[in-house]
């Protein structure tokens, strides 16, 4: 009998490579690879139009771009955000010279709480880096209302938030800034890449200035910018990636019903409810293991990893037990109860279009008797 193949977290969807030699004919043939050339800007309007935003800036990559969007609003001193996030949400902090202030979540979302960001704020607090977690919205409403109160500015972290809609409107015009990631394991990729969503064409402007080194023009230099341009070939592919997306999504939304179904009413293991009024990308499917099920969650990760399906645990560690920030005050584990407590019990199950039904129902059969 032949062994399964390793399952894992997530998979990259890549179209049929045929699809994609033109567009590499095009660029071999017009020896244009980076600096703004015709397939970036392709792709940038592209994505304007289908995420239903006014202006997008691509970056090579999303840490990046959440470096830029820092600096493209000046911020400085402290920001609050969220510990339940990959590390590049405050590692872009960290490279601005500005202090990470750890609040806590709400455990329905998994989001940064708005009524723990209030006591969080200082005399030297001037921005609040929300994350939207697993695609869920943020309270975005709540969020400005303290960013107005306090003269903040919000960036959005969107990482996990392409193409998310929130009644009908994408959930990337909320806020300053939003940042997107399109690395090979978000829904929408372009093997790597980013991207900032801004409001204004001032602001754009800035931004690309910021992402190439602060160049105006040949020989003037207005501000100390980075090197983030998305290469030509990377944008090329997103172009490509676009026409795929939406069945994409909604092979994703179809595992994420089987998993909902397979997964109710098991003791102890309780699946996340799906946001009201959420047109969601189903770009994770996580779990909470509680003390009701039949093994611990490090029990059913170890479970399913010894049949070769690889589970991971986002969020585990917390951003605040790393050690570059677990000396901070706000990183202790008493200001964070709720995020502990999801770190110790959230696992994200396997969902990517190319995972087969027959794969659903084994990891299903697996988390109904892991024992």
């Amino acid at each position: 009998m032949k062994k399964a193949a390793p399952i894992y977290v997530t998979q990259p969807y890549l179209p049929p490579l045929a699809e994609f030699m033109p567009y590499l004919e095009q660029i071999w043939d017009n020896k244009v690879l980076t600096n703004g050339g015709p397939f970036h800007q392709q792709l940038e309007q592209a994505l304007c139009e289908y995420l239903g935003v006014e202006h997008l800036a691509l970056f090579s990559n999303g840490t990046l771009a959440l470096m830029t969007a820092l600096q493209a609003l000046r911020i400085t001193g402290e920001v609050i955000t969220t510990p339940y996030s990959f590390v590049a949400t405050s590692h872009s902090m960290l490279w601005n010279g500005i202090k990470p202030v750890f609040t806590d979540i709400d455990p329905a979302t998994f989001n940064l709480d708005p009524a723990r960001i209030e006591a969080a704020i200082t005399p030297q607090t001037t921005a609040i880096m929300p994350v939207h977690c697993y695609g869920y919205p943020c309270d975005v409403d709540a969020i400005q209302k303290i960013a107005d109160n306090y003269n903040l500015k919000v960036i959005y972290d969107a990482a996990h938030a392409f193409g998310v809609k929130v009644d009908g409107n994408s959930l990337l015009n909320f806020g300053d800034l939003s940042v997107l990631s399109f690395h090979a394991t978000k829904v929408f990729n372009t093997f790597e890449g980013g991207a900032i969503i801004c409001k204004d064409a001032t602001t754009k402007t800035r931004i690309d200035r910021l992402k190439n080194f602060g160049f105006v023009n040949e020989t003037t230099v207005v501000a100390p910018g980075i090197n983030g341009k998305m290469s030509e070939i990377n944008a090329a592919f997103g172009l490509l990636q676009l026409q795929h997306i939406d069945q994409a999504l909604q092979r994703r939304q179809a595992i994420d019903r089987a998993y909902r179904a397979g997964l109710a009413g098991i003791p102890g293991l309780q699946v996340p409810g799906a946001p009201a009024a959420t047109d969601c990308n189903y770009s994770y499917f996580p779990i909470l293991i509680g003390p009701e099920y039949a093994l611990s969650r490090d029990g059913l990760y170890d479970a399913l990893k010894q049949q070769e399906i690889y589970a991971r645990r986002y969020f585990y560690p917390l951003i605040t037990d790393f050690p570059m920030y677990r000396s901070l005050p706000s990183a202790h584990a008493d200001n964070l109860p709720m995020a502990t407590i999801a770190a110790a019990q959230v696992l994200c199950l396997p969902i990517y279009p190319n995972l087969s039904d027959d794969d659903v129902q084994r990891i299903i059969a697996l988390c109904r008797k892991p024992v």
